[in-house]
């Protein structure tokens, strides 16, 4: 364990301080340095406060950073638990600091300096009454003015990629802004005259930094690629996994031959071809993608299909369903331009009762006809079954209602939860539910359908970590990237178009999803073979018993005669 004394020694050395007591401090001045992070996370005693984006904070909090680690070292763990909860907090704290001396997005990334999410947080959540939130959102717009100066000193040599989301999600700020006046005049008139001064002078703010990005159109020249050196200690840091950039490609590519027979073999069945070949495919999701929602009906189609999948997942006994409401809604323009959907359940500290969030984009409103219906094509109803699968039941909604009823003696799983777990339970889903027949029980042809867009979201799912790794690691150009998901991935233009988009403005996000399911798959087996004659309930309760820590973590828990993680194959 942490700071313990070698037994050859021989020697009684004093007993370092606690680990609890460490997790705890850290905890807290990572949501004194973070507040916006801490109103999502459900600790509100900031919700007036934003960040402080300057240098001179950047620096500081290295320092402090620094401090942790050192302190990190002396603790003692008393617990196999809390063994892996210091491997997490140890990781996470190299991980920040990593950011800030060697990746320095925040100076070149100018989306990281958008108030809206923080501002958003306090709107569109009832933790407490209207009254307390408007007082809080009171202090957040009056912060807004100096935020974005210290932002605009702190930012360089920008990547025009960046900067141009940047633009459009800034626009959506200056609605939010407008939209909360509306909202505080009608639900709490007597305070509308002491928050209408700073929202307009927010307002006016976020106007002027986005002028200001608009005059170094110009000189954003930055290349967004990230470089091997940097990507391949990103991606161990960020996702917490064995995997090296290599290593990730290599798996990746093998896996996209193995998915690519089987969505020919699918697509087959489906046709009635005896011998298929990408063309059979093709066609097949072409008829498919006829059965297209609207910007009007996706919502309740998602709403339908979260109580379809909710109904199979209780009635075939795959995992423990909670009845914690769950809500579909339509994303916030802030958030568009990175993902078609995403899912927000209540912060795992907060204490109010809350919706976990299912949000899904429908089409801006500056989109023309075609790029509409390419949309759709590729979000067909069938999609969105498979989408609802990931995101909602029995994907992140329903592992995130697990991990929240997990008693730890820290925090430290609850504030810095793996992405990689959590996609990658949330693509194990999609499979388990194929695998299981879902929608079979409606016709033969359904469940066909929900499986071609399984294996297709599989497809696009390696393609992501193809590109990811190829893009910031090598020399990956948008017509090679547009031949891997046009014709290796089957994908809508549109999609195409969108994902070239966030390989660029992300690194190593895109390889969450391969890199989680790799490795929650390879877990869930190997706990399977431990433990056989444990139902698919008790197996997958298990998994996600212990909150959303790296599946390596989560391995030395459930099989502790393990070596730890395993290398990737």
């Amino acid at each position: 364990m942490v700071g313990s004394t070698p037994p050859e020694s021989g020697l009684a050395e004093p007993p370092g301080p606690r680990f609890p007591a460490l997790a705890a401090a850290v905890v807290e001045r990572t949501l004194v340095s973070h507040p916006d992070d801490a109103t999502y996370l459900g600790d509100h005693r900031y919700d007036d406060r934003l960040p402080d984006p300057s240098f001179a904070a950047a620096s500081a909090r290295a320092v402090e950073l620094t401090g942790h680690l050192r302190d990190l070292s002396a603790v003692v763990t008393s617990s196999p638990d809390e063994d892996v909860d210091a491997a997490v907090l140890g990781t996470a704290i190299r991980a920040e600091l990593f950011d800030l001396e060697q990746v320095h997005a925040a100076e070149w990334d100018p989306m990281q300096h958008n108030p809206g999410s923080a501002l958003y947080a306090l709107t569109s959540r009832e933790f407490a009454p209207f009254s307390d939130r408007v007082a809080s959102l009171s202090g957040r717009l009056a912060a807004v003015p100096d935020y974005l100066l210290a932002a605009r000193d702190r930012l360089g040599d920008m990547s025009l990629v960046h900067l141009d989301t940047a633009l459009g999600q800034l626009g959506g700020t200056i609605s939010l802004i407008d939209a909360a006046m509306v909202d505080v005049a009608e639900r709490v008139p007597q305070l509308r005259g002491q928050v209408t001064a700073v929202a307009e002078t927010a307002s006016r703010a976020v106007a002027d930094h986005v002028r200001w990005l608009e005059s170094r159109r110009d000189f954003a020249r930055r290349d967004p690629r990230l470089g091997e050196e940097l990507f391949t200690a990103k991606l161990a840091l960020a996702l917490d996994t064995a995997y090296d950039p290599q290593s990730l490609l290599s798996r990746a590519e093998a896996e996209l031959d193995r998915v690519t027979d089987a969505i020919v073999e699918e697509a087959g069945r489906l046709a009635g071809i005896g011998k298929p070949g990408a063309s059979t495919v093709r066609d097949v999701l072409t008829q498919l993608a006829a059965d297209a929602p609207t910007n009007e009906s996706i919502l309740d189609l998602c709403r339908a299909a979260l109580s379809e999948t909710t109904t199979f997942v209780r009635e075939h006994d795959l995992v423990t369903v909670y009845e914690d409401p769950v809500s579909v809604v339509e994303m916030p323009e802030i958030d568009r331009g990175v993902a078609v959907a995403y899912c927000r359940p209540p912060g795992p500290l907060e204490r109010a009762a809350l919706p976990t969030e299912y949000a899904v984009s429908p089409t801006p409103r500056d989109w023309t006809a075609e790029q509409v219906s390419s949309f759709y094509r590729e979000y067909n109803a069938h999609m969105l079954q498979n989408l609802t699968v990931h995101e909602a039941m029995p994907g992140h909604a329903l592992q995130l209602m697990h991990a929240n009823r997990h008693a730890a003696s820290t925090p430290v799983r609850d504030v810095w939860w793996s992405g990689s777990f959590v996609e990658g339970w949330a693509v194990y889903a999609e499979e388990m539910m194929a695998d299981r027949g879902y929608r079979s029980d409606v016709s033969s042809v359904a469940g066909a359908a929900l499986r071609m867009q399984q294996l297709k979201m599989q497809l696009r799912m390696i393609i992501n970590a193809i590109m990811d790794v190829r893009f910031h690691c090598e020399d990956l150009d948008k017509d090679a990237a547009m031949e891997l998901m046009l014709v290796r991935g089957f994908q809508e233009r549109g999609e195409a178009d969108g994902k070239w988009r966030r390989v660029q403005l992300t690194s190593t996000q895109l390889s969450t999803y391969y890199v989680g399911y790799s490795e929650v798959r390879d877990l869930v087996a190997d706990v399977r073979r431990a433990r056989p004659g444990v139902s698919d309930r008790q197996l997958h309760d298990t998994v996600l018993g212990r909150g959303s820590p790296p599946a390596r973590h989560l391995r030395t828990l459930l099989l502790p005669s393990a070596d730890g993680a395993s290398a990737p194959a």
